[in-house]
């Protein structure tokens, strides 16, 4: 299903006309696919991860647990280091999805590279469970992916479809309330709801990405959307799943704000003389039974 079919849906779904969002969206992500492909700053170590190393952090290392011989799902892979990193750490198989064209063929190549068997798949987050037609024993998500969607229970349909009886998703985000900060202020200070509609997204204006890279993009254009924590969870029990836990955590994987300071290797936290608020959270749950829902079959057609 091509993008303008799907913002139909959406115009069909919210009972109006909507700005075209997710191709907004898809051209910056392609801007940043293709810059991120080829960094200059170093934030992917992009030959450690072909050398058969990890791009993860120790907080997703660490609260994942376990992935020897597991079936992995890595949604919103982006150009699949950190999908790649997986198969690394042992993961039995590993699968990527992202909607960006430009990021799913620079994720095959680093494979390639890599000498890796990680199969990446292009389609929409909401076309997950027909485009890969398999199920798994993880879905793997982390750092600025839930705020890229519109709708978290749709996404937690998704999740649930994806996952065996049993089934674990990771979830590693930034923290809503530090979204609602303005990131370009001296200092904290709110300035967006803590609950964005789905049909008046934030919009983003950005000429470079955050890795630092000098490079422009072309489509610097984006939106974004505000989840709060208790619509993340009530998604993922609705869609059948049980929760194991939710962290909250006073570092995030990024420099959100001009003021963070580094924490360790990799991590940003808020200077000591700063009021703190959680930077990020994290969440493990578990496919309840049978769940719900059901791979949906694909159509073949007769010949």
């Amino acid at each position: 299903m091509c993008i303008n079919q799907l913002l139909t849906l959406r115009q069909l779904r919210w009972g109006g006309s909507l700005e075209p969002f997710l191709d907004a969206n898809l051209l910056n992500w392609d801007d940043r696919a293709e810059l991120h492909a080829t960094d200059r700053t170093g934030s992917y170590r992009i030959e450690n991860v072909l050398s058969g190393g990890s791009n993860l952090y120790e907080l997703e290392t660490r609260e994942v647990g376990d992935i020897s011989g597991k079936d992995i799902v890595h949604l919103q892979c982006h150009i699949g280091l950190d999908t790649i990193s997986l198969r690394n750490l042992g993961a039995g198989s590993v699968t990527g999805l992202d909607f960006s064209p430009r990021a799913i063929a620079a994720a095959r190549d680093f494979a390639s590279k890599a000498g890796s068997d990680v199969r990446f798949v292009e389609a929409s987050l909401y076309e997950a469970v027909e485009a890969l037609d398999q199920t798994y024993d993880i879905v793997y998500v982390t750092w600025g992916s839930v705020n890229w969607l519109d709708d978290v229970f749709r996404w937690a349909r998704v999740v649930a479809d994806l996952l065996r009886p049993g089934g674990r998703l990771y979830l590693a985000e930034g923290h809503p309330l530090m979204f609602q900060c303005d990131r370009k202020a001296a200092a904290l200070e709110l300035k967006d709801d803590w609950r964005t509609p789905i049909a008046r997204p934030l919009v983003w204006n950005e000429e470079l990405t955050y890795t630092g890279d000098e490079r422009t993009l072309k489509h610097p254009r984006y939106y974004e959307w505000i989840h709060p924590i208790s619509d993340v969870v009530n998604a993922l029990i609705k869609a059948g799943m049980s929760l194991d836990f939710l962290n909250e955590h006073d570092t995030v994987s990024w420099q959100h704000f001009s003021f963070a300071v580094r924490a360790g290797k990799d991590m940003y936290r808020l200077p000591e003389n700063t009021p703190k608020i959680p930077m990020a959270y994290s969440i493990g749950a578990t496919k309840r039974g049978l769940g719900t829902y059901r791979i949906i079959p694909k159509k073949v057609d007769a010949h």
